[in-house]
C-alpha cells in the first residue's frame, strides 16, 4: 500500500470514527419469541398503516411462509401487495420495479420479509417514495433527506442483523460492485425476531447465516471504531453463536437455538452499524459482485484468513473473545490463536470449506484491488493490508479446481 494511500486512511478513520458516535442511538421496537411476527402485524394495523408492501423473494412466497405475514396482516385489518422479485445481491432494476409496484398499488408503509436481500431492497424502496424516486440519488452517507415510508422487518434467516442496521446494499449488474447506502433514517422502525419462521432453513443456509452473524460480531470487536458497548453486543452475539449454531444446524426444529441465532445476529447488527466493519466483508462483497456467492458464505470463507492477517495487531481482543466462549490460554497471542482455531473448527463443524470454489486465479488481481479499495474508504481495520497481501490471502482460499 503506497504512503498516500496510508496517510489517507489514517485521515479518514478518525472521521468516521466521530461520525459514528454523533449518529443517533437507535434501536427497532423489538418483539421476540415464537409469534413475533403476528404481534408486529398487529402493531402495524394499530400504527394506522392502510396498505402495505411487503418485499420478499419468490422462494419464501413458494413455501407460502409469506403467506402467514400477510394472513396475519389481514388479521390486522391492513391491505397489503406483495413484491417478491428481490433476488440474492438485489440489483438497481430490482429495486426499481418493487418501487414501481408500490406506486401502482399506492402503498403507505413497507414490510421486509426475508433475508438481507429483501431487507436492503425494502430499505431503498421505502426511501426512495419519499425523496424523489431515484435510488442513485441516495447513493453514499447520509443522502436520505427525508424520512423514508413506514419501514419494518421480520427477518426469516439469522444473519445479515439488517432489521437494526443503517445500511443496504444495491448490485451493479454491469460494473460487478456493489453500492452502499449508509443514512439512520434507513433503521426500520419495528422488526420481528420470531424463531417459529425460521425452523425450515436448510442446513446449509443455517450455516452460511450464522457465519455471517459471527463475522459482523468479531469484525466490530476488533474495529477501531469499537466502543464499551458495541464489544458488549458483539461478545454476546459471539458467545450466542458458538453455543447454538451447531445445535440449529443439526436440528433445524429446536426453536431454543433459533431464538439464541435470532438474538445473535441482532446483537450483532446492533454493534457493527456503529462500528462499520472489515476486510472480510470487502472480499465478501467482491465474491458476491464476482460469483454470486451468499454473503455469509463468502465471509464464513475469508473469516480465519483475515483474521490470521490481522492477528498479531487484533491479539489482545481476540484473546477477550477467547475468553468468552471458555477456551483455556496462555498469553494474548496464544488466545488469539486459540480463537482463529475455534472459528475454524466451527466452520467446520457446520460444513463450511476453507476454500471457494468458484473463485478464479484469474479474477485475484481485480477482486483484491477492488476489496482494499472498499476497505480502504473507512473500514476501522485493525492492520492495513495492501492488494498484494490481499491477493496473497485470496490464493490460499482458492478450490481444488481452480483455473
Amino acid at each position: 500500500m503506497s504512503t498516500f494511500k496510508k496517510t489517507l486512511h489514517s485521515a479518514v478513520l478518525p472521521v468516521t470514527g466521530l461520525l459514528t458516535k454523533l449518529l443517533p442511538d437507535r434501536i427497532p421496537v423489538t418483539f421476540t419469541g415464537a409469534g413475533a411476527s403476528r404481534e408486529l402485524c398487529e402493531a402495524i394495523g394499530q400504527l394506522g398503516a392502510r396498505r402495505v408492501l411487503v418485499v420478499s423473494d419468490a422462494g419464501l412466497v413458494q413455501i407460502r411462509l409469506v403467506e402467514r405475514i400477510t394472513d396475519a396482516l389481514t388479521a390486522a385489518g391492513v391491505a397489503w401487495t406483495v413484491y417478491d422479485g428481490v433476488e440474492p445481491d438485489p440489483t438497481f432494476a430490482q429495486v426499481d420495479a418493487g418501487f414501481a409496484r408500490l406506486r401502482e398499488e399506492d402503498c403507505d408503509a413497507v414490510l421486509a420479509v426475508g433475508g438481507g436481500s429483501p431487507m436492503d431492497a425494502a430499505k431503498v424502496i421505502a426511501a426512495m417514495a419519499t425523496n424523489g424516486g431515484h435510488a442513485r440519488k441516495l447513493e453514499g452517507m447520509m443522502k436520505v433527506k427525508e424520512p423514508t415510508l413506514p419501514l419494518f422487518a421480520i427477518p426469516t434467516t439469522a444473519g445479515t442483523g439488517s432489521e437494526v442496521t443503517y445500511a443496504a446494499v444495491v448490485s451493479d449488474s454491469e460494473t460487478h460492485t456493489k453500492t452502499f447506502f449508509a443514512d439512520p433514517k434507513l433503521m426500520p422502525s419495528m422488526t420481528a425476531l420470531d424463531p417459529a419462521l425460521m425452523t425450515g432453513l436448510p442446513p446449509h443456509v443455517t450455516a452460511a447465516t450464522g457465519m455471517d452473524a459471527l463475522t459482523h460480531a468479531v469484525e466490530s470487536y476488533i474495529a477501531t471504531t469499537a466502543s464499551p458497548q458495541t464489544r458488549a453486543w458483539a461478545t454476546t452475539a459471539v458467545r450466542l453463536i458458538f453455543e447454538n449454531l451447531p445445535t440449529a444446524f443439526g436440528d433445524g426444529g429446536d426453536l431454543a437455538a433459533r431464538k439464541a441465532m435470532a438474538l445473535a445476529s441482532y446483537y450483532a447488527g446492533l454493534a457493527f452499524t456503529r462500528t462499520s466493519v472489515g476486510y472480510v466483508h470487502a472480499i465478501a462483497h467482491a465474491f458476491g459482485a464476482y460469483y454470486r456467492t451468499p454473503h455469509g458464505w463468502a465471509n464464513a470463507v475469508a473469516l480465519p484468513h483475515v483474521l490470521e492477517f490481522s492477528r498479531e495487531e487484533a491479539a489482545g481482543e481476540l484473546a477477550k473473545l477467547a475468553a468468552a466462549i471458555g477456551l483455556e490460554f496462555g498469553d494474548q497471542a496464544d488466545g488469539a490463536a486459540r480463537f482463529i482455531e475455534a472459528v475454524r473448527d466451527l466452520k467446520e463443524r457446520v460444513a463450511i470449506p476453507e476454500t471457494l470454489e468458484d473463485l478464479r486465479r484469474a479474477d485475484i488481481p481485480a477482486i483484491a484491488a477492488q476489496a482494499v479499495a472498499e476497505a480502504h474508504m473507512n473500514y476501522p481495520v485493525p492492520r492495513i493490508m495492501s492488494e498484494a497481501e490481499c491477493g496473497a490471502l485470496l490464493q490460499r482460499m482458492l478450490g481444488t479446481s481452480a483455473a
